[in-house]
Protein backbone atom coordinates (compact mmCIF):
# COMPACT_ATOMS: atom_id res chain seq x y z
CA UNK A 1 0.00 0.00 0.00
CA UNK A 2 2.47 2.24 0.59
CA UNK A 3 4.61 1.76 -2.38
CA UNK A 4 1.47 1.80 -4.24
CA UNK A 5 1.06 5.56 -2.70
CA UNK A 6 4.71 6.50 -3.37
CA UNK A 7 4.13 5.14 -7.03
CA UNK A 8 0.93 7.50 -7.19
CA UNK A 9 2.28 10.33 -5.95
CA UNK A 10 5.25 9.97 -8.31
CA UNK A 11 2.51 9.76 -11.12
CA UNK A 12 1.09 13.08 -10.01
CA UNK A 13 4.33 14.69 -9.73
CA UNK A 14 5.53 14.16 -13.29
CA UNK A 15 1.70 14.79 -14.49
CA UNK A 16 2.04 18.10 -13.15
CA UNK A 17 5.21 18.76 -14.27
CA UNK A 18 4.36 17.90 -17.60
CA UNK A 19 1.55 20.43 -17.67
CA UNK A 20 3.26 22.51 -16.10
CA UNK A 21 5.91 22.39 -18.59
CA UNK A 22 3.13 22.37 -21.48
CA UNK A 23 2.19 26.01 -19.63
CA UNK A 24 5.24 27.50 -19.39
CA UNK A 25 5.75 26.48 -23.40
CA UNK A 26 2.53 28.19 -24.52
CA UNK A 27 3.31 31.35 -22.48
CA UNK A 28 6.35 30.90 -24.32
CA UNK A 29 5.15 30.99 -27.45
CA UNK A 30 2.38 33.90 -27.06
CA UNK A 31 2.46 37.39 -27.55
CA UNK A 32 5.35 38.90 -25.23
CA UNK A 33 5.78 42.72 -25.44
CA UNK A 34 8.20 44.95 -24.24
CA UNK A 35 7.43 48.68 -24.05
CA UNK A 36 10.35 50.30 -25.29
CA UNK A 37 9.25 54.23 -25.77
CA UNK A 38 5.84 55.39 -23.95
CA UNK A 39 4.92 59.25 -24.16
CA UNK A 40 2.64 60.61 -20.98
CA UNK A 41 -1.31 60.04 -21.28
CA UNK A 42 -4.01 60.81 -19.79
CA UNK A 43 -6.51 57.74 -18.16
CA UNK A 44 -8.40 56.12 -20.87
CA UNK A 45 -11.83 56.72 -20.40
CA UNK A 46 -14.96 54.94 -22.09
CA UNK A 47 -16.87 55.98 -25.04
CA UNK A 48 -19.46 52.77 -24.53
CA UNK A 49 -22.18 52.32 -26.97
CA UNK A 50 -21.51 55.65 -28.71
CA UNK A 51 -19.80 56.50 -32.12
CA UNK A 52 -17.62 59.32 -31.04
CA UNK A 53 -14.22 57.80 -31.01
CA UNK A 54 -12.99 60.81 -33.00
CA UNK A 55 -14.12 63.03 -29.95
CA UNK A 56 -12.53 60.72 -27.66
CA UNK A 57 -9.42 60.38 -29.34
CA UNK A 58 -9.30 63.80 -30.76
CA UNK A 59 -9.31 65.25 -26.73
CA UNK A 60 -6.70 62.25 -25.34
CA UNK A 61 -4.57 63.88 -27.73
CA UNK A 62 -5.00 67.40 -26.53
CA UNK A 63 -4.63 66.58 -22.83
CA UNK A 64 -1.62 64.24 -23.88
CA UNK A 65 -0.58 67.91 -25.76
CA UNK A 66 -1.35 69.96 -22.20
CA UNK A 67 1.15 67.43 -20.58
CA UNK A 68 3.98 67.90 -22.93
CA UNK A 69 3.87 71.44 -22.55
CA UNK A 70 4.03 71.32 -18.97
CA UNK A 71 0.82 72.23 -18.08
CA UNK A 72 -1.68 69.84 -15.35
CA UNK A 73 -3.54 66.95 -16.18
CA UNK A 74 -6.92 67.89 -17.16
CA UNK A 75 -9.97 65.64 -18.19
CA UNK A 76 -11.69 67.37 -21.11
CA UNK A 77 -15.32 67.06 -22.20
CA UNK A 78 -16.28 65.31 -25.18
CA UNK A 79 -19.54 65.07 -25.04
CA UNK A 80 -19.15 69.32 -25.49
CA UNK A 81 -17.00 68.48 -28.72
CA UNK A 82 -20.32 65.65 -30.08
CA UNK A 83 -22.58 68.25 -29.17
CA UNK A 84 -21.29 71.13 -31.12
CA UNK A 85 -20.49 68.89 -34.32
CA UNK A 86 -24.01 67.27 -33.87
CA UNK A 87 -25.14 70.56 -34.65
CA UNK A 88 -22.62 72.07 -37.11
CA UNK A 89 -23.74 68.44 -38.69
CA UNK A 90 -27.27 69.05 -39.21
CA UNK A 91 -26.93 72.77 -40.82
CA UNK A 92 -24.71 71.04 -43.92
CA UNK A 93 -26.79 68.11 -44.33
CA UNK A 94 -29.81 69.84 -44.88
CA UNK A 95 -27.92 72.62 -47.30
CA UNK A 96 -26.84 69.36 -48.93
CA UNK A 97 -30.22 68.05 -49.17
CA UNK A 98 -29.33 64.91 -46.97
CA UNK A 99 -26.52 63.91 -49.71
CA UNK A 100 -23.93 63.78 -47.07
CA UNK A 101 -23.18 61.20 -44.33
CA UNK A 102 -24.96 61.70 -41.45
CA UNK A 103 -24.29 59.96 -38.12
CA UNK A 104 -22.62 59.88 -35.05
CA UNK A 105 -19.09 59.30 -36.53
CA UNK A 106 -16.64 62.38 -37.01
CA UNK A 107 -13.33 63.49 -37.44
CA UNK A 108 -10.28 64.81 -35.79
CA UNK A 109 -10.62 67.85 -37.24
CA UNK A 110 -13.93 68.27 -35.93
CA UNK A 111 -12.42 68.21 -32.39
CA UNK A 112 -9.80 71.63 -33.79
CA UNK A 113 -13.13 73.15 -35.43
CA UNK A 114 -15.15 73.43 -32.03
CA UNK A 115 -12.45 74.46 -29.98
CA UNK A 116 -11.70 77.34 -32.35
CA UNK A 117 -15.18 78.20 -32.96
CA UNK A 118 -16.85 77.47 -29.53
CA UNK A 119 -13.72 76.66 -26.58
CA UNK A 120 -14.57 73.92 -24.91
CA UNK A 121 -15.19 72.64 -21.08
CA UNK A 122 -13.76 70.55 -18.85
CA UNK A 123 -15.62 67.20 -18.17
CA UNK A 124 -17.36 67.81 -14.86
CA UNK A 125 -18.69 70.77 -16.63
CA UNK A 126 -20.33 68.93 -19.66
CA UNK A 127 -20.74 65.27 -19.03
CA UNK A 128 -23.60 64.60 -21.88
CA UNK A 129 -25.87 62.44 -19.72
CA UNK A 130 -29.06 64.33 -19.38
CA UNK A 131 -31.02 61.32 -19.90
CA UNK A 132 -31.70 58.65 -17.51
CA UNK A 133 -28.11 57.03 -18.71
CA UNK A 134 -24.81 56.53 -16.60
CA UNK A 135 -22.74 55.69 -19.67
CA UNK A 136 -22.98 56.94 -23.22
CA UNK A 137 -25.78 55.05 -25.39
CA UNK A 138 -26.39 57.25 -28.41
CA UNK A 139 -29.02 54.53 -30.37
CA UNK A 140 -32.32 56.59 -29.83
CA UNK A 141 -30.45 59.61 -30.02
CA UNK A 142 -28.51 59.27 -33.56
CA UNK A 143 -32.27 57.73 -34.92
CA UNK A 144 -34.17 60.52 -33.76
CA UNK A 145 -31.54 63.09 -34.70
CA UNK A 146 -31.66 61.31 -38.20
CA UNK A 147 -35.34 61.60 -38.32
CA UNK A 148 -35.87 65.13 -37.38
CA UNK A 149 -32.97 66.46 -40.31
CA UNK A 150 -34.47 63.93 -42.53
CA UNK A 151 -38.60 65.44 -41.81
CA UNK A 152 -36.84 68.84 -42.11
CA UNK A 153 -35.73 67.99 -45.86
CA UNK A 154 -38.97 66.17 -47.14
CA UNK A 155 -41.40 68.45 -45.39
CA UNK A 156 -44.45 69.33 -47.83
CA UNK A 157 -43.71 73.46 -47.05
CA UNK A 158 -41.57 73.91 -49.65
CA UNK A 159 -39.13 75.89 -48.23
CA UNK A 160 -37.50 75.88 -44.66
CA UNK A 161 -38.93 77.01 -41.72
CA UNK A 162 -37.23 79.42 -39.24
CA UNK A 163 -37.58 77.05 -36.65
CA UNK A 164 -36.23 73.87 -37.63
CA UNK A 165 -32.76 74.48 -35.99
CA UNK A 166 -33.75 75.68 -32.95
CA UNK A 167 -36.07 72.72 -32.81
CA UNK A 168 -32.89 70.54 -33.56
CA UNK A 169 -31.01 72.11 -30.89
CA UNK A 170 -33.58 71.29 -28.44
CA UNK A 171 -32.80 67.91 -29.09
CA UNK A 172 -29.96 68.16 -28.22
CA UNK A 173 -30.48 70.05 -24.98
CA UNK A 174 -32.54 67.54 -23.92
CA UNK A 175 -30.45 64.37 -24.67
CA UNK A 176 -27.16 66.11 -23.45
CA UNK A 177 -27.73 68.96 -21.47
CA UNK A 178 -27.45 72.78 -22.08
CA UNK A 179 -23.82 73.94 -23.03
CA UNK A 180 -22.79 76.71 -19.98
CA UNK A 181 -22.20 80.19 -20.46
CA UNK A 182 -20.19 80.01 -17.49
CA UNK A 183 -18.42 78.05 -14.92
CA UNK A 184 -16.16 78.19 -12.14
CA UNK A 185 -12.55 75.68 -13.10
CA UNK A 186 -10.39 76.05 -9.91
CA UNK A 187 -12.09 79.22 -7.89
CA UNK A 188 -11.78 81.17 -11.17
CA UNK A 189 -14.82 81.69 -13.94
CA UNK A 190 -14.21 80.81 -17.64
CA UNK A 191 -16.60 80.75 -20.63
CA UNK A 192 -15.39 77.85 -23.40
CA UNK A 193 -13.78 80.29 -25.41
CA UNK A 194 -11.79 81.77 -22.01
CA UNK A 195 -11.16 78.40 -21.17
CA UNK A 196 -9.69 77.10 -24.47
CA UNK A 197 -7.50 80.10 -24.46
CA UNK A 198 -6.41 79.78 -21.17
CA UNK A 199 -5.28 76.27 -22.26
CA UNK A 200 -2.98 77.42 -24.86
CA UNK A 201 -3.96 75.11 -27.74
CA UNK A 202 -3.38 76.76 -31.33
CA UNK A 203 -5.57 74.80 -33.05
CA UNK A 204 -3.41 75.64 -36.37
CA UNK A 205 -0.49 73.71 -35.02
CA UNK A 206 -1.62 71.06 -35.73
CA UNK A 207 -1.58 68.70 -39.45
CA UNK A 208 -3.84 65.91 -40.79
CA UNK A 209 -1.73 63.40 -42.47
CA UNK A 210 -2.34 60.58 -44.79
CA UNK A 211 -0.73 58.43 -47.62
CA UNK A 212 -2.81 57.68 -51.33
CA UNK A 213 -2.06 57.11 -54.91
CA UNK A 214 -5.39 58.52 -55.86
CA UNK A 215 -4.04 62.40 -55.56
CA UNK A 216 -0.14 63.96 -55.52
CA UNK A 217 2.40 63.66 -53.52
CA UNK A 218 2.96 66.69 -50.85
CA UNK A 219 -0.11 68.36 -51.73
CA UNK A 220 -3.54 68.73 -49.77
CA UNK A 221 -6.21 66.91 -50.13
CA UNK A 222 -10.17 66.05 -49.03
CA UNK A 223 -10.15 62.73 -47.42
CA UNK A 224 -13.02 60.75 -49.15
CA UNK A 225 -14.61 58.70 -46.09
CA UNK A 226 -18.07 59.02 -44.70
CA UNK A 227 -17.17 60.65 -42.02
CA UNK A 228 -15.10 63.64 -42.90
CA UNK A 229 -18.51 65.70 -43.78
CA UNK A 230 -16.75 68.37 -43.04
CA UNK A 231 -14.67 68.04 -45.99
CA UNK A 232 -11.28 68.74 -44.51
CA UNK A 233 -7.89 68.40 -45.75
CA UNK A 234 -4.79 66.13 -45.21
CA UNK A 235 -1.49 66.43 -46.62
CA UNK A 236 -0.41 63.66 -48.74
CA UNK A 237 2.96 61.82 -47.69
CA UNK A 238 4.44 58.36 -49.52
CA UNK A 239 4.05 55.68 -46.97
CA UNK A 240 7.10 55.20 -45.65
CA UNK A 241 7.55 59.12 -45.18
CA UNK A 242 4.49 59.15 -43.30
CA UNK A 243 5.81 56.32 -41.20
CA UNK A 244 8.68 58.47 -40.52
CA UNK A 245 6.19 61.09 -38.77
CA UNK A 246 4.80 58.87 -36.57
CA UNK A 247 8.53 57.37 -35.79
CA UNK A 248 10.02 60.84 -35.33
CA UNK A 249 6.89 61.83 -33.26
CA UNK A 250 6.69 58.94 -30.46
CA UNK A 251 10.79 59.78 -30.18
CA UNK A 252 10.51 63.54 -29.80
CA UNK A 253 7.78 63.14 -27.02
CA UNK A 254 4.62 63.51 -29.39
CA UNK A 255 1.55 61.77 -28.98
CA UNK A 256 -0.26 61.18 -32.89
CA UNK A 257 -4.06 60.65 -33.29
CA UNK A 258 -4.61 58.00 -35.23
CA UNK A 259 -7.38 56.84 -37.82
CA UNK A 260 -7.48 53.13 -38.60
CA UNK A 261 -9.63 49.81 -39.65
CA UNK A 262 -10.37 47.58 -36.79
CA UNK A 263 -12.07 45.02 -38.80
CA UNK A 264 -9.16 43.01 -39.70
CA UNK A 265 -8.86 38.76 -38.06
CA UNK A 266 -6.09 40.44 -37.07
CA UNK A 267 -6.64 42.89 -34.52
CA UNK A 268 -7.24 41.04 -31.35
CA UNK A 269 -9.01 43.90 -28.93
CA UNK A 270 -8.85 41.23 -25.97
CA UNK A 271 -5.50 40.11 -25.91
CA UNK A 272 -3.98 43.64 -26.72
CA UNK A 273 -2.43 43.36 -29.95
CA UNK A 274 -3.15 43.96 -34.14
CA UNK A 275 -0.84 42.36 -36.29
CA UNK A 276 -1.41 41.23 -40.54
CA UNK A 277 -0.19 37.79 -40.82
CA UNK A 278 1.42 36.91 -43.76
CA UNK A 279 0.00 33.70 -44.22
CA UNK A 280 -3.59 33.70 -45.56
CA UNK A 281 -4.15 29.53 -45.66
CA UNK A 282 -4.56 27.63 -42.64
CA UNK A 283 -1.62 25.78 -40.87
CA UNK A 284 -2.73 21.98 -41.77
CA UNK A 285 0.17 20.36 -39.66
CA UNK A 286 -1.35 17.74 -38.00
CA UNK A 287 -4.83 17.94 -39.98
CA UNK A 288 -5.60 16.33 -42.86
CA UNK A 289 -7.91 17.82 -45.16
CA UNK A 290 -10.60 16.05 -45.16
CA UNK A 291 -10.97 16.80 -41.76
CA UNK A 292 -10.38 20.54 -42.13
CA UNK A 293 -13.30 20.11 -45.12
CA UNK A 294 -15.77 19.07 -42.21
CA UNK A 295 -14.72 22.25 -39.97
CA UNK A 296 -17.73 25.20 -39.60
CA UNK A 297 -16.29 28.72 -40.59
CA UNK A 298 -16.47 29.53 -37.54
CA UNK A 299 -13.77 26.97 -36.12
CA UNK A 300 -11.81 27.34 -39.48
CA UNK A 301 -11.37 31.31 -38.80
CA UNK A 302 -10.67 30.14 -35.25
CA UNK A 303 -7.75 27.73 -36.39
CA UNK A 304 -7.03 30.31 -39.14
CA UNK A 305 -6.58 33.74 -36.91
CA UNK A 306 -5.95 32.24 -33.52
CA UNK A 307 -2.61 33.90 -33.51
CA UNK A 308 -1.33 31.85 -30.29
CA UNK A 309 2.52 33.41 -31.29
CA UNK A 310 4.05 35.97 -33.12
CA UNK A 311 3.66 34.96 -36.73
CA UNK A 312 5.72 36.75 -39.90
CA UNK A 313 3.68 39.41 -41.10
CA UNK A 314 2.99 40.88 -44.66
CA UNK A 315 5.32 43.72 -46.27
CA UNK A 316 2.88 46.27 -46.54
CA UNK A 317 3.90 48.39 -50.11
CA UNK A 318 1.49 51.79 -51.02
CA UNK A 319 -0.08 49.55 -54.07
CA UNK A 320 -1.21 47.44 -51.09
CA UNK A 321 -2.55 50.41 -49.18
CA UNK A 322 -4.55 51.71 -52.28
CA UNK A 323 -5.85 48.97 -53.40
CA UNK A 324 -7.39 48.06 -49.95
CA UNK A 325 -8.93 51.61 -49.64
CA UNK A 326 -10.29 51.75 -53.06
CA UNK A 327 -12.19 48.73 -52.45
CA UNK A 328 -13.19 49.30 -49.16
CA UNK A 329 -10.81 46.85 -47.46
CA UNK A 330 -9.66 50.14 -45.38
CA UNK A 331 -12.66 52.10 -43.88
CA UNK A 332 -12.80 54.70 -41.24
CA UNK A 333 -13.86 52.42 -38.85
CA UNK A 334 -11.78 54.07 -35.44
CA UNK A 335 -10.05 56.93 -33.43
CA UNK A 336 -7.62 56.02 -31.29
CA UNK A 337 -4.20 58.07 -29.92
CA UNK A 338 -0.61 56.48 -30.35
CA UNK A 339 1.82 57.15 -27.48
CA UNK A 340 4.84 54.49 -28.11
CA UNK A 341 6.77 51.90 -29.21
CA UNK A 342 7.98 48.34 -28.18
CA UNK A 343 8.77 45.00 -29.28
CA UNK A 344 7.40 41.53 -29.31
CA UNK A 345 9.86 38.71 -27.90
CA UNK A 346 11.10 38.25 -32.20
CA UNK A 347 12.32 41.79 -31.88
CA UNK A 348 9.15 43.02 -34.30
CA UNK A 349 7.91 46.31 -33.73
CA UNK A 350 4.88 47.18 -32.08
CA UNK A 351 3.47 50.54 -31.78
CA UNK A 352 1.55 51.36 -27.87
CA UNK A 353 -1.73 52.59 -28.65
CA UNK A 354 -4.43 54.09 -26.43
CA UNK A 355 -7.96 53.06 -26.65
CA UNK A 356 -11.21 54.72 -25.62
CA UNK A 357 -12.82 51.51 -24.63
CA UNK A 358 -12.19 51.43 -21.21
CA UNK A 359 -9.71 49.53 -18.98
CA UNK A 360 -11.33 46.32 -20.72
CA UNK A 361 -8.53 44.10 -22.15
CA UNK A 362 -5.29 42.34 -21.37
CA UNK A 363 -3.05 45.55 -21.10
CA UNK A 364 -6.34 48.08 -19.43
CA UNK A 365 -7.35 49.69 -22.18
CA UNK A 366 -4.06 49.94 -24.32
CA UNK A 367 -3.07 47.15 -27.01
CA UNK A 368 -0.05 46.80 -29.36
CA UNK A 369 -0.50 47.33 -33.02
CA UNK A 370 2.26 46.16 -35.29
CA UNK A 371 4.28 48.05 -37.80
CA UNK A 372 3.11 46.45 -40.85
CA UNK A 373 -0.81 46.82 -39.24
CA UNK A 374 -0.15 50.32 -38.68
CA UNK A 375 1.41 51.44 -42.30
CA UNK A 376 -1.37 48.97 -44.02
CA UNK A 377 -4.24 50.46 -42.17
CA UNK A 378 -3.45 53.78 -41.08
CA UNK A 379 -6.17 56.08 -43.15
CA UNK A 380 -4.81 59.05 -41.19
CA UNK A 381 -2.97 61.13 -38.50
CA UNK A 382 -2.52 64.28 -36.69
CA UNK A 383 0.20 65.64 -35.34
CA UNK A 384 1.83 68.30 -34.06
CA UNK A 385 4.08 70.42 -36.96
CA UNK A 386 6.90 70.39 -34.87
CA UNK A 387 6.67 66.63 -34.77
CA UNK A 388 7.37 66.24 -38.68
CA UNK A 389 11.34 66.42 -39.63
CA UNK A 390 12.15 69.01 -41.02
CA UNK A 391 13.08 67.91 -44.46
CA UNK A 392 9.67 66.79 -44.59
CA UNK A 393 7.62 70.09 -43.56
CA UNK A 394 9.68 71.97 -46.12
CA UNK A 395 8.49 69.60 -48.80
CA UNK A 396 4.94 69.69 -47.55
CA UNK A 397 5.12 73.64 -47.46
CA UNK A 398 5.02 73.81 -43.76
CA UNK A 399 6.59 76.55 -41.83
Amino acid sequence: MKKFLLGLLAISFLSVSVIAQDDTEKKDESYVFTLKKEVKTTPVKDQYRAGTCWSYSGLAFIESELLRLGKPEIDLAELFIVRYTYNDKAEKYVRMHGEINFSGGGAFHDVFNVIKKHGIVPEDVYTGLNYGETNHVHGELDAVLKGYVDAVIKNGNKKLSTAWLRGYNGILDAYLGEVPEEFTYEGKKYTPQSFAEYLGINTDDYINITSYTHHPFYEKFILEIPDNWAWGTAYNLPIDEMMQVLDNAINNDFTVCWGSDVSEKGFKWTRGFAVIPEEDRPDLDGLERDKWEKLSAREKESLLYALDKPVPEKTITQEMRQEAFDNYLTTDDHGMLICGMGTDQNGTKYYYVKNSWAASNEYDGYFYASESFVKYKTMNIVVHKDAIPKDLKKKMGIK
